[in-house]
């Protein structure tokens, strides 16, 4: 009996130490940055992911980028290695497998990025939008499934914290019943606040972006409004659109207004290229109450006799990089949220039925 007690505290220990060593093993690897490829420079929110490289939030195994000036810019500014630079996106894959591919081009150019990815099996996440054309975002659709890849999409408003605290107080039925939502995205003008000439080349085209403003900005609440409702598509869109500073952007609009009808609810963005300075608010008006985000961090909650400022907690995610790694491993399932699939093929939807009604001056049927 002694022997016997004497052997299984023996086995014990040994699996003892095993269990330790994958315990921490598995730390280490899911503490293990993500390795990414990136597709083109031009888009200024590169500035995000290249502060998160400079923190070692991030590997970048590759950068795609034809334009000499633009790649001469990023080596000096960030010091990056002469090795991760590739003229194309095949060039690039043809030498490493990151985990994932990020792409920083025009709008227009994120059908080529999935294109080029999907087939090995790499996931995807664009800057927002996801696509210029309904046409293009079925297109990603179609091989995000057929080779089981995911496709996602990344907005500046999606971590912020009281975007994320309005989705649980609703969910938690603080308000009630949803009936109005409203969504103000703009600011001066992209010229106006000094975005980089290789960004205004394509943002400012009609083609490469989709249109100016009510692309750029109207975007971010087709996106909140979807994720707010579940997943449900608009009845109805019907959109106003201005052409306020032609000499200053004289291919597209700069302030648009765009409803979105709802069964029992209505959405209005209101999305500009004129304010006085930068806004990205949310308001939302239930049966009972009333929420507005003012920015990232400030939330008001206004009831039938009460008025005063939540406390606002701190959102799991604070950033893409993060939730892209959690998602690729499982941790994190996109379903209908802000970075999916799902919410941002209705997100074009919306958009390129607000463009169809500026343009014939009547409500359009989704």
């Amino acid at each position: 009996m002694k022997a016997f007690h004497t052997h299984f505290m023996q086995k014990m220990f040994v699996l003892n130490i095993l269990l330790t060593c994958f315990f921490y093993s598995s730390r280490l690897q899911a503490q293990q940055p993500l390795r990414v490829g990136v597709a083109g420079l031009s888009h200024d929110h590169i500035h995000n992911l290249m502060n998160q490289y400079k923190k070692n939030q991030v590997v970048i195994l590759g950068i795609a980028e034809s334009d000499a000036q633009l790649v001469n810019k990023y080596k000096k500014q960030y010091a990056l290695p002469d090795s991760i630079f590739y003229k194309s996106l095949p060039e690039l894959l043809k030498h490493v497998k990151p985990d994932a591919v990020l792409a920083y081009n025009a709008i227009s150019e994120h059908l080529a990025v999935v294109e080029n990815c999907a087939p090995k099996g790499i996931p995807v996440m664009v800057e927002k939008p996801l696509a210029t054309t309904l046409k293009d975002a079925l297109r990603i659709e179609e091989l995000a499934k057929k080779y089981k890849v995911q496709v996602l999409t990344n907005y500046e408003t999606t971590w912020y914290n009281t975007n994320q605290q309005i989705k649980e107080m609703v969910d938690a039925n603080t308000i009630g019943d949803v009936r109005k939502m409203i969504v103000h995205d703009g600011h001066q003008g992209p010229k106006e606040i000094g975005c980089s000439a290789a960004f205004l080349s394509w943002l400012t085209d009609p083609i490469k972006n989709g249109g100016g403003a009510s692309r750029d900005f109207g975007c971010y609440g087709a996106n909140l409004m979807t994720w707010l409702m579940k997943g449900e598509k608009p009845i109805s869109v019907t959109a106003i659109v201005h052409h306020i500073k032609p000499n200053v952007y004289p291919k597209v609009d700069d302030d648009a207004t765009i409803l979105l009808e709802y069964q029992n609810a209505t959405g209005i963005i209101e999305a500009s290229w004129n304010w006085p300075f930068s806004i990205k608010d949310f308001e939302v008006f239930g049966v009972n109450g009333y929420l507005h985000a003012l920015n990232g961090n400030n939330l008001q909650q206004r009831m039938k006799d009460k008025y005063e400022d939540v406390s606002v907690k701190q959102a799991t995610y604070q950033d893409n990089i993060p939730y892209l790694s959690d998602v690729l491993s499982g941790k994190t399932n996109p379903g209908n949220d802000l970075s999916s699939l799902e919410n941002n093929i209705i997100v074009v939807r919306i958009l390129e039925a607000a463009t169809e009604s500026a343009k014939t001056g009547k409500k359009v049927m989704l």
